[in-house]
């Protein structure tokens, strides 16, 4: 039986339109998996310090896993990284839909891009052949416009692109990467990279069928979790609802971000909530590549604004951040602005999170109607937000402000705006409370790619045991957190617990597998040699997660980031104005440094300073990576 990888990573110079295939072998594709370690290696070896994330000399990397194209639930999706052009460190995003799959079937396990084409070009790969085309009349479309062009042009329907709408091509530092019309490579701004690169998609067709090494075993999981899906006991309420249900509950726990996390109160929650959606404007559920979970969204209205269904629908972060943290309640303008970030390819999280600072800083009297082109930039107004988006795509008047992202935006405002800045390492936040959920206070700050929550521990549910005393949290027990921790504790328990899952996370990020589908460790393991023969444990997984880690950390340290970066937002430490987390629901600053400190040491790296150790780099065969320590660890 063939394995599920081809030992080929296809290299593309957009300089020189030259192409090569590189052969890794198969340790390294063993040590790496894929993902994020792929991602990694080339940005340290490739990559020079300091190197600006907009100029040809950095890389763009689309990097599947060793899995991806397998037809199993969650073996979708692909990751992408470069420097990332918001933070300045690591860009690292995960995406699922069908463009992952399909590049696996047309014969390669990554595609590693550098220079820049001196005019706008689309990528064509073709079943193993690989074709650069002119894209200037691609250039200033939407991806709708641009993925319906593309395959009447290429005389087939079912080519896969990623590619970039005009946030991209206008160098927005949070645009995304577009896989389809609704699978977004959503976080630090990699559309903007590709926009640097003039590279307006990469369009593919592949027809080769992985099996894996181990058909039979991949065919008993794949039907194993579409029969739980059915059941109810895996992916529970996705498979009905998408994410995004039950938002009145989260209110009143003080997980529901409400006017850029200043609030805790939000009447309208239960407007937005995925029940809601789906019943007034929902027409379908989707799924990505041959998942039985369907938690997709499909929405459509023909009322203020007319709902494109084409472009799917919007998922929880989208509701959240285009609409309670923008104090908004209105579905069908939420869903049009998230339309629209996906037409032109924008980040929605962080374009929300930017148009709510705008409103606090408007409300503040640090914007003026003549700062706003007229717009009346408050919170609950849902027709400014759709006006907003548009206005950061096109980089028009406050648009281009927004789009650098906060800390740019405060050096223009001025420094009152900076308390408004809801982000870690310049990235907005997510919409989870880490107020709320303390694992996140530490996952958002020790994320190497800013505030993360799909690489952060959610800790909710965990402070009670079972019958037997076990953590309720099966997938927890799986990696060793047997015992309860109490939900507001940041102590060492708590530490711990998130840094297993964190592992787990980044390591399903190189496999690439979507979390969604709630495999435990020793099924991602011995999914691992089912697809490739290798025999995998899930001991070898869990260091494929440190390992990618410790590269970040790394990557970060020598791109100038300290433990001092590692912080969260000043709006964190200080409770909301109502709600839950009013009165005393701030932070402890002195509580999240020592849990900081702490993870540093569990994860082998230097407790005061974060620097990992050379010991630590032998034992996760990466000692290769000691000469991009700072000099004196070296």
């Amino acid at each position: 039986m063939a394995p599920s990888f081809h030992n080929a990573i296809l290299r593309v110079n957009l300089t020189s339109r030259t192409t090569e295939i590189e052969r890794p072998g198969e340790v390294t594709l063993r040590r790496y998996l894929g993902g994020w370690n792929i991602i990694l290696d080339v940005l340290l070896n490739e990559v020079p310090a300091g190197t600006d994330p907009l100029s040809p000399e950095n890389r763009l990397i689309f990097a599947p896993g060793v899995i991806t194209g397998l037809p199993i639930s969650g073996a979708s999706r692909n990751a992408v990284g470069a420097k990332s052009p918001l933070t300045g460190g690591l860009g690292a995003a995960e995406v699922g839909g069908f463009w992952g799959a399909e590049l696996k079937q047309a014969g390669f396990d990554a595609l590693i891009i550098k220079g820049a084409s001196a005019q706008p070009v689309t990528l064509w790969i073709n079943n193993g052949e690989v074709e650069i085309r002119d894209a200037a009349h691609l250039w200033g479309r939407s991806t709708k416009e641009t993925l319906t062009t593309l395959r009447r042009e290429l005389g087939d329907e079912r080519v896969r692109c990623a590619m970039i709408g005009p946030a991209g091509e206008n160098l927005v530092r949070f645009a995304c990467i577009m896989n389809g019309l609704h699978d977004a490579a959503g976080r630090t701004g990699l559309g903007a990279v590709m926009g640097s690169k003039n590279l307006k998609a990469v369009a593919v067709r592949g027809t080769s069928r992985l099996d894996g090494a181990d058909p039979k075993m991949i065919r008993d999981m794949a039907r194993r979790a579409a029969r739980e899906v059915r059941e109810g006991v895996r992916a529970e309420g996705l498979h009905q609802f998408g994410t995004g249900a039950g938002l009145a509950g989260s209110v009143e726990v003080g997980n529901l971000p409400v006017r850029n996390f200043r609030d805790g109160e939000f009447p309208g929650a239960a407007r937005i909530s995925a029940e809601h959606f789906l019943e007034e404007i929902g027409v379908g559920m989707e799924a990505c590549w041959a998942c039985a979970v369907r938690c997709k969204k499909v929405v459509h209205a023909e009322s203020q604004y007319t709902l494109d269904p084409d472009y799917g629908g919007p998922e929880y972060e989208s509701v959240a951040a285009l609409g309670s943290c923008c104090g908004v309640d209105d579905i069908v303008a939420v869903s049009k602005a998230t339309e629209l970030c996906n037409a032109y390819s924008l980040d929605t999280i962080s374009t929300g999170m930017l148009i709510a600072f705008a409103m606090e800083c408007f409300e503040n009297g640090l914007l003026t109607l003549e700062d706003t082109d007229g717009i009346e930039l408050r919170f609950g107004n849902a027709e400014a937000v759709v006006q907003m988006v548009e206005k950061i795509a096109r980089r028009d008047g406050l648009g281009s402000v927004l789009a650098d992202g906060h800390a740019a935006a405060v050096n223009v405002i001025g420094p009152q705006a900076a308390p408004f800045a809801v982000n870690t390492k310049n990235q907005p936040y997510p919409m989870h409370e880490p107020r709320y959920k303390r694992g996140l206070a530490i996952g958002y700050a020790i994320s190497p790619t800013g505030a993360d929550h799909m690489h952060a521990f959610h800790d909710v549910g965990v402070s009670e045991p079972d019958e037997a005393g076990f953590v309720q949290n099966e997938k927890l027990r799986s990696v060793g957190i047997l015992e309860p921790t109490p939900q507001p504790s940041l102590g060492p328990d708590k530490v711990l617990a998130s840094l297993r899952q964190t592992t787990l996370d980044i390591a399903q990020n190189c496999m690439t597998m979507c979390m969604f589908v709630g495999w435990h460790v020793n099924d991602l393991a011995r999914m691992v040699e089912a697809a490739t023969g290798w025999s995998f444990t899930a001991y070898e997984l869990m260091q494929v997660g440190e390992r990618a880690a410790t590269l970040a950390r790394i990557f970060n340290l020598r791109e100038g980031l300290t433990a001092a970066d590692d912080d969260l937002a000043e709006r964190s430490y200080h409770p909301t104005r109502n709600g839950a987390l009013a009165g005393d629901g701030g932070l402890e600053r002195v509580n999240v440094r020592e849990a900081l400190h702490t993870y540093y040491a569990m994860s082998g790296w230097d407790r005061e300073t974060g620097i990992p150790t050379c010991d630590t780099l032998h034992a996760l065969g990466i000692a290769w990576a000691a000469k991009y320590l700072p000099e004196h660890t070296a």
